[in-house]
């Protein structure tokens, strides 16, 4: 999965697109000027296509992670939603962006995060997370991705096994978490077992150095890591990598290395923000398979498993017809649930 350069598509990236059957797009706040423009750009994408649709995916958590904005509804973050104690009010914030996105052609959203927020001076995650407790982000995750759900969104559960007791940030330096196996099973990971029994598409693999899973890889190069996943949250569908191109990666591993060491390790699909890097990892992946270092076999299950979340979930992709698009934004619903959200009185602790 590519990022791309800016609000339409460059002839190098129409080649990649196409020629190399890229799994999908993950979008930017570079990408994006207005809904109708987003819509082109997703149109002029899914031009591309093979036989089915590609991914396009965003974070759009809501809070300070937001990537699109204008005429989009502004929700506060999911550490104020989660105040309120309403999963139905979770649920509702979720559908309405599930509708704003999907409206534009967006279908996947990298969203919820699972990460429970267990330490106060973790900036990273911080107001991202529901809560404090596993009880807390639980009950807001199932209604998350319910939400996201009801428009056919499909909906990715991060960043595991849980970013929350960190105080880097992953995207400039690796986190070491130090919690030990049976409270990682105990806490970090009711959120994601709770997203995998909601029926969350994706799961995205954190790059964390966990010390009770790997003393020396990070968890988004670590085959136990993956296999810890696979288990413990009995999740059968895609795991992607968060972007490889983040600090706690690049500082340590090149490009080319990394990728096959995350494929290898068990991912389904990588992450890039840039279509050059793609590219170099597409070629060290291909260079890989043919010298027997991956698995074909591997390959073409991880292949199997991406055709068959395509196939179970996306139609023939029909143009996105533009002039209807402002039929989807700043909607009574959408009004109706923020000035709910100034008014309505919050449960006392």
């Amino acid at each position: 999965m590519t990022g791309i350069s800016g609000t339409v598509l460059s002839e190098e990236e129409k080649d990649f697109l196409e020629s190399e059957k890229c799994g999908g797009v993950i979008l930017f706040d570079h990408n994006f000027q207005d809904p109708a423009q987003l819509a082109e750009l997703v149109n002029s994408i899914q031009k591309l296509r093979d036989e089915y649709p590609l991914f396009i995916a965003v974070d759009q958590e809501g809070g300070r992670v937001q990537r699109f904005k204008k005429h989009f509804t502004q929700f506060p973050s999911m550490l104020d939603l989660a105040s309120y104690q309403s999963p139905k009010l979770i649920f509702e914030v979720h559908q309405v962006m599930a509708k704003e996105l999907t409206a534009c052609g967006v279908n996947l959203s990298l969203s919820p995060c699972c990460d429970i927020l267990t330490n106060p001076d973790n900036k990273a995650i911080g107001d991202r997370s529901f809560g404090k407790t596993p009880d807390e982000v639980e009950k807001s995750i199932s209604a998350a991705i319910r939400g996201l759900q009801t428009t056919g969104l499909l909906s990715c559960a991060k960043h595991f096994p849980g970013h929350g007791d960190t105080t880097k940030d992953s995207h400039i330096d690796l986190p070491l978490v130090k919690t030990s196996k049976d409270v990682l099973i105990e806490r970090e990971l009711v959120p994601f077992i709770k997203a995998s029994k909601s029926r969350a598409e994706f799961m995205m693999m954190a790059h964390l150095l966990v010390d009770c899973l790997d003393e020396k890889l990070p968890t988004s190069l670590s085959p136990k890591a993956y296999q810890f996943l696979r288990q413990e949250t009995k999740f059968s569908k895609i795991v992607v990598t968060d972007d490889m191109e983040m600090g706690a990666i690049t500082s340590k591993f090149s490009t080319e290395e990394a990728a096959v060491m995350a494929i290898g390790a068990g991912a389904d699909m990588l992450i890039y923000k840039t279509l050059p890097t793609a590219k170099k990892a597409l070629l060290a992946i291909r260079d890989a398979v043919k010298k027997k270092n991956l698995k074909k076999e591997e390959i073409l299950e991880k292949l199997n498993r991406i055709e068959r979340c395509k196939k179970d979930h996306f139609q023939e992709y029909n143009p996105i017809y533009i002039p209807k698009i402002v039929d989807s934004f700043n909607t009574e619903e959408s009004k109706k649930l923020v000035a709910g959200l100034k008014t309505q009185a919050r449960p006392k602790s």
